[in-house]
């Protein structure tokens, strides 16, 4: 099940205040989400077969990536998988974790399994569990970061406009530290 928190940061020594807000109802999240600029839905994920490879999925969601092509401006599409078994899931776990931004909107959709994208907007950071069916729309210069957990089990759709994909500008705030993580989170 989806949810949100919402934890109220300070400037002050203390890392973060408790979450002011926890919910997993899937329009309150979208409401809240909407409040700062980032729409959230929910599109009913087709049924893949294990052995699906990224090739595989977009070939499958083909008509739907050139439909949001056609009305958002996306050029490039690509699916990121991890399971627990990947390779280099502490190198890729750590490249998402620190705060940053893309000079373009980016897309996730999630097919599978599930991940922690965090959003900072002013003095709060927005903790969204996003699981299989889940949208989530980022535009240009939100800051942000992705928690996929030590032992990282999802695959998602992305969407962007630049052609190069997935681009990162990071802002060098330690905020993500602050925040708990997905081990925390989770449970």
């Amino acid at each position: 099940m989806s949810k949100l928190w919402i934890f109220e940061v300070r400037d002050d020594e203390s890392p973060v205040a408790s979450a002011s807000v926890e919910t997993t109802d899937g329009s309150d999240i979208a409401s809240h989400l909407a409040d700062i600029g980032i729409a959230f839905t929910r599109w009913e994920a087709r049924e893949l077969p294990e052995s699906a490879t990224p090739d595989d999925v977009l070939a499958i969601y083909e008509d739907d990536i050139e439909r949001f092509k056609a009305q958002k401006g996306f050029t490039t599409a690509d699916v990121i998988a991890l399971t627990p078994d990947h390779p280099q899931k502490s190198e890729m776990r750590k490249k998402f974790l620190d705060e940053h931004k893309h000079s373009e909107d980016e897309i996730r959709f999630f097919l599978r399994g599930h991940g922690l994208f965090y959003i900072h907007h002013a003095d709060r950071v927005y903790a969204i569990l996003c699981e299989r069916d889940d949208l989530i729309s980022v535009p240009h210069g939100t800051t942000h970061w992705f928690d996929m957990g030590p032992e990282p089990e999802f695959m998602a759709l992305r969407l962007f406009t630049n052609t190069e994909g997935w681009v990162a500008d990071f802002t060098g705030n330690p905020i993500a530290t602050r925040i708990p993580r997905y081990e925390a989170l989770m449970g």
